[in-house]
This record gives C-alpha cells, sequence and structure tokens, in this order.
C-alpha cells in the first residue's frame, strides 16, 4: 500500500537539518521504496523539518501547517510529519495547534519513520517520538547514493554546553559522537560517488571525541588529518565550532590544504560581561587569541561568526564592545540576530529593561559594519585567481553556473555543464550584493569534453 508513493519534504533551519532532511529522504527511498516530489499536490505524505533557534522560525513552522490544511482536506489519505527542533520541543502539543499532522518526530528518531508511517497509514492515529535513543539512528540510515560534488556529513550531534539563551540541548540531546571509522566509512562511500567536498557537522563539532579501530582517541583535527588521505576528498569544512573546544591541535591542522580557507567561529557578543550572563565559558581575549593563532598559519583566512544583539542585560557600553571586536577582527561576515527568548531557556527568565527600537538600532548598526568588512574582504580578492567546486546551476541565472571558493565565496559565472562537479580557476571580476562574478580561466580546455 505504502510502496511507490511520493513524498515532500519543506526544510527550515541550520545545516544540521538539511543534512537530516537528506537522510530522510533516503530512508524512505530505501525502505518503502517511495519517490521524492516537489509538488505539495502530488506528494502523499509532507515532512516539514523544523527548526526552533528563534521563536520567528518557531512561528513560520505553524504557518507552513495551516498553509497544508488544504492540501489535505483535497486527499484525506495524506500524511503529515513534523520533524526537527519544534517536533521535539512540542511534542504532543504540537497536535493541539495544528490537529492535521499525523506524525510527530525528533531529530534522532528518523530511522524509526518507515515503522512510524506505517502505523500512521493504518490506524489514523497521531504518532509521537522525539525520544533521544542516543546516535542509534546511523546504526540504521542507509547510504546515500546521491552523486553530488559536496556533501554534508554529521559527525556528532546534540550540545552540552547550555549557553543561558540556546534551546539545542533540549531539543537534540546532549552530544554524543559517531565511531570513527564510521564517519571515514561514509565519507569514503561519498568519494566512490564521486564527492570532493566534505562538509563536517556538529552543534559543536570541534568537540568531537571518539576512537580509532587500534584504541587513539580522535578528536576533529585527526579526523580531518584522516579524510584529506581519502582518494577524491579534495576540501573539507566543518561547523559549527565553538570558542571553548578549539584546540592546539585544531589551529595546527589549518597547515593542512585540504582544510578550506574558513572559519566559522561564533562569539555573540563582544562584552565579557555578556558573555559570562550567556555561560559561553570563554572571554573576548581568549576569543581572539584562537583567531591570532590561525592567521600566523592562514593570514588570508575568511572568519565570520554569529552575534545576539539584545541579549537580557546589554548595555550600550556592552554593543560598543561587540562593534569593537567586529571592527579589531574585521569579520569577513556574521550572522547576527535581536535576542529571542526560548521557552524553558534560564536567559528567558531574566529582567530584560532594553526597548525593542534600541535593539533594532544595534541589529542594523551592527549589520551595517558587517556589510562593510565584507565588502572589504570581497575587494581584496577581486582580480586574483580563484579555485572553486563547481556545484550546479546558478539559481538566478540558468545559462550560468556557481561554486564556492576556499574561503566559502559563492561565484557566479559563464561555463558548460561539464564543469559540475570539478575544480576550476576563475578570476573574480565583480562584486555583487551577495556573491561574487567571475570569468573560467580554461574555457578552451573544456568545450569537447
Amino acid at each position: 500500500m505504502l510502496e511507490n508513493k511520493k513524498f515532500f519534504i519543506k526544510t527550515h533551519g541550520c545545516q544540521m537539518n538539511e543534512y537530516d532532511s537528506e537522510k530522510l529522504g533516503d530512508t524512505l527511498k530505501h525502505n518503502l521504496n517511495m519517490s521524492q516530489t516537489d509538488s505539495l499536490e502530488e506528494a502523499d505524505i509532507l515532512f516539514l523539518n523544523t527548526c526552533s533557534i528563534r521563536e520567528k522560525a518557531q512561528e513560520k513552522v505553524f504557518s507552513e501547517l495551516g498553509r497544508w490544511k488544504k492540501f489535505k482536506a483535497k486527499k484525506p489519505n495524506m500524511l503529515i510529519a513534523v520533524g526537527g527542533c519544534v517536533a521535539t520541543q512540542e511534542g504532543e502539543n504540537l497536535k493541539l495547534r495544528a490537529p492535521q499532522v499525523d506524525i510527530i518526530f525528533g531529530p534522532q528518531t528518523i530511522h524509526r519513520l518507515p515503522k512510524m508511517i506505517r502505523q500512521a497509514y493504518f490506524s489514523k492515529q497521531t504518532l509521537t517520538d522525539v525520544s533521544f535513543p542516543e546516535i542509534e539512528k546511523f546504526d540504521y540510515l542507509p547510504r546515500s547514493t546521491s552523486k553530488m560534488p559536496s556533501a554534508y556529513v554529521s559527525i556528532m550531534e546534540g550540545c552540552s554546553k547550555y549557553c543561558t539563551f540556546c534551546i539545542v540541548p533540549y531539543t537534540r540531546g546532549d552530544e554524543v559522537n559517531r565511531r570513527f571509522d564510521d564517519v571515514l566509512h561514509e565519507v569514503y562511500s561519498l568519494a566512490k560517488l564521486g564527492t570532493k567536498e566534505i562538509i563536517l557537522l556538529g552543534q559543536n563539532v570541534n568537540a568531537y571525541k571518539s576512537r580509532t579501530n587500534d584504541g587513539v582517541e580522535a578528536d576533529l583535527a585527526l579526523l580531518i588529518k584522516h579524510i584529506s588521505h581519502i582518494e577524491g576528498i579534495d576540501r573539507i569544512r566543518y561547523t559549527t565550532s565553538h570558542p571553548i573546544d578549539f584546540s592546539y591541535n585544531l589551529i595546527n591542522e589549518y597547515k593542512n590544504f585540504k582544510l578550506a580557507n574558513n572559519l566559522h567561529l561564533p562569539i555573540q557578543s563582544g562584552s565579557d560581561k555578556i558573555l559570562s550572563k550567556m555561560k559561553r565559558k570563554h572571554t573576548v581575549l581568549e576569543y581572539k587569541s584562537i583567531i591570532k593563532e590561525v592567521r600566523k598559519i592562514r593570514p588570508d583566512i575568511s572568519l565570520t561568526s554569529d552575534f545576539i544583539v539584545g541579549y537580557p542585560g546589554e548595555t550600550d557600553d556592552d554593543f560598543k564592545q561587540t562593534l569593537s571586536l567586529v571592527e579589531e577582527l574585521r569579520f569577513d561576515d556574521g550572522y547576527s540576530f535581536i535576542y529571542s527568548p526560548r521557552p524553558g531557556t534560564p536567559a528567558m527568565y531574566e529582567k530584560d529593561n532594553t526597548e525593542d527600537d534600541v535593539k533594532k538600532e544595534r541589529l542594523q548598526t551592527l549589520q551595517q559594519l558587517l556589510k562593510y568588512t565584507n565588502r572589504e574582504y570581497a575587494r581584496k580578492i577581486l582580480g586574483t585567481e580563484e579555485e572553486i567546486l563547481v556545484e550546479g546551476f546558478s539559481v538566478r541565472n540558468k545559462n550560468e553556473l556557481f561554486g564556492r571558493t576556499s574561503a566559502n565565496k559563492v561565484v557566479n559565472f559563464s561555463g558548460l555543464p561539464n564543469l559540475i562537479g570539478k575544480f576550476v580557476n576563475v578570476e573574480v571580476t565583480e562584486l555583487r550584493s551577495s556573491t561574487l562574478r567571475g570569468k573560467f580561466l580554461n574555457l578552451s580546455e573544456h568545450i569537447n569534453q
């Protein structure tokens, strides 16, 4: 009854959610012989993979489910499944607000979905499983069979830092690590399919700890070192890291030319007082010391970060310290948001006397500064030759290709489809609002390939 049916997946949130959605699709294809569709009308099962990192992201979920109600009305046998962080946060309460939902599952229970789908389809009852069964899902999830130039690989799940503002430990559980050799096996399988770039994922990816088959203690640096020796893998990235787990071994691994020239290291605030209130467990000086050591090895590294504006108790002086940090370190880019209270987190109960208009003004000021430092970095590579991995057709112009530099900058350029999946050299010719424009330097070599 379920075989040959079609499913649709909508993903909100971070790279981890994108990875989970990919694995969700692989699981349905492998276990239920289903096929994926981009059409809501054609689908027999609708999946919404959610994010609850901010209130706005959470509300988008319920807006989406409201729009989906009409599709189910037309197809009574259609199933609607909600996964991800909102599913874990709300649990069975989600059904009260969205009665059209049939399945509620957490990030750690994706592998149980085939059984849940069968039960929901035949019982017509809402099923919920948002438990944290360690990391068993990776023992059951099928290997990817898709040919992708760049691929995500999750190496750990959850977070044990318990920053006061963050809901992740409550929705994804404490940190658990995948076995070292299991990660290598997945990367090896992807390399055989033609993948050239691996992006290692974890809520605190540099907290990764495991052991090799020989019993040797393994951290993220050792994992990167081993992956760099797998034939076919020519570039490695990781996200997201935490300052308190940034070891000397990881800093030293930047001598490895296969490790991408980009570091995303969230700091959240330039004020030690605010960092202490957030329980970040590091100081601004410690953060700057990490950047200093990395830049000794990679002077031109692209540095990006996360910033929270308007955390409870943030004064004008605290905010000025954040601006000073951005000016000093010259961040290439950053993700910045106004603080959003999340249910059950300690910060939710802190007194907040700052007016919303002040927070909005601070955010605008910070974003303008980040925009300036971003353009400053981009101007440095204008006219230079950059090696990019060609990932596919440009979103805005299907007659063009796009790829990413080692510094994770998107470059659009004119080229032939046979370049997809290859590393090529382009000259950066133009700066655009959020991307770069380039000129392919070896076109004649590829015309007849």
